[in-house]
């Protein structure tokens, strides 16, 4: 076996394989990796540039938006100023154009006047006399103020020396007699009278006047006072005048020859205040507007609720109902006469002067152009 071994060839030596090389990979790797970080880098800085942009963007349109609703605002003020400006303008213009017609007005009248005589301006206070006579008996009712100024209206005629007023002073001398004829109504003394009775009536209620005969009236009232005055009682006459007080509210004597008037409770007497209250501040009212038939039927309905609730022989209420029958006397709508015949005449009279006047002055203005045309 050893020969055999020792015949066999020699074993041949394997050289051992040559070790690839890495570091390309490894270079390509790191390559790849610091291309991937400065991607990452990039896009990092690209996306906060991205948001910045938006955020500048937002805040763009946020400052437009200010910007639209600013301007908008100061186009609506502008409108509004503009338009408050056309209204003043337009004011401005019709106070011109008022003005403007004044001043016409006041031109014509100037040159109207400057051909007016004395007794034209006497005859225009006269007129302007009368209608305040007039406007005085007719609406306020005041005759002596009508009658003052129909005297003042005939002085002035007198004053002026135009025969053509004779018609207007003969009708004044009628009006002012029929005036005369009239006896005024003093409306503020009757106005007074009846709040002098309203005052009474209040003060009436308070007290309580009634009539003292009322079912209910407890006569022995006095004699209760007197007792305690008197001094302390005794037991004996303390329980008397217990037994006596009940059979006091018990027993009520009513006296049935004459007739009896029933004790006003106080809302009941409450009630007849304001309602006698009212019947007299409706004949006030009657009196200021002059109304007859109101003022008559308001001061009978007060004599009659008097009657009705309070005592006749009380002296206030004695005085009260002798004031209604005072009052219920006078005419606070005495029938006038027609005093506005005398105004008509004396307007006849101003527009014949008038229309006069221009005739006269168209002559004149005729003779003057046929002198120049000569």
């Amino acid at each position: 076996m050893t020969e055999t071994t020792n015949q066999l060839p020699a074993p041949i030596a394997k050289e051992p394989p040559a070790r690839q090389k890495l570091w390309p990979v490894w270079l390509v790797a790191l390559i790849a990796l610091i291309l991937a970080v400065a991607l990452a880098l990039w896009s990092w800085q690209q996306w906060n540039n991205h948001q910045a942009v938006m955020q500048s963007l937002q805040a763009l349109q946020q400052d437009t938006a200010q910007l639209e609703d600013l301007y908008g605002d100061r186009g609506s003020q502008q409108n509004q100023r503009l338009q408050s400006l056309e209204e003043k303008l337009a004011s401005q213009r019709e106070l011109i154009a008022t003005q403007q017609r004044q001043i016409d007005h006041n031109a014509r009248e100037l040159l109207e006047a400057g051909n007016r005589t004395r007794t034209d301006w006497l005859l225009a206070e006269a007129e302007y006399l009368l209608r305040i006579a007039n406007q005085r008996l007719m609406i306020e009712k005041d005759i002596r103020g009508a009658l003052s100024a129909l005297e003042a209206a005939d002085e002035v005629l007198n004053e002026s020396d135009d025969i053509g007023v004779y018609p207007v002073r003969q009708q004044l001398a009628r009006e002012i007699l029929a005036l005369k004829g009239l006896t005024g109504v003093d409306r503020t003394g009757l106005y007074l009278k009846l709040e002098a009775a309203i005052d009474s009536i209040n003060q009436l209620t308070d007290q309580a006047l009634i009539h003292e005969n009322a079912p209910g009236f407890l006569a022995g009232s006095g004699s209760a006072d007197e007792t305690e005055t008197a001094g302390e009682p005794g037991p004996v006459l303390r329980a008397w005048n217990k037994v006596k007080s009940t059979l006091m509210q018990v027993v009520v004597v009513r006296r049935l020859d004459e007739p009896v008037k029933p004790m006003l409770s106080p809302d009941q007497s409450a009630y007849a205040r304001l309602n006698l209250q009212l019947m007299l501040e409706e004949a006030e009212m009657a009196v200021l507007r002059g109304n007859q038939a109101l003022y008559e039927r308001a001061l009978t309905k007060a004599r009659s609720t008097v009657d009705a609730w309070y005592d006749a022989s009380n002296p206030r209420v004695k005085a009260l109902t002798a004031t209604f029958a005072e009052l219920a006397q006078r005419n606070v709508d005495p029938k006038l006469p027609d005093i506005s015949q005398s105004l008509d005449l004396l307007k006849a009279r101003l527009a014949g002067r008038l229309n006069a006047n221009n005739g006269d002055g168209e002559d004149t203005a005729s003779q003057a152009d046929g002198g120049s045309d000569s």
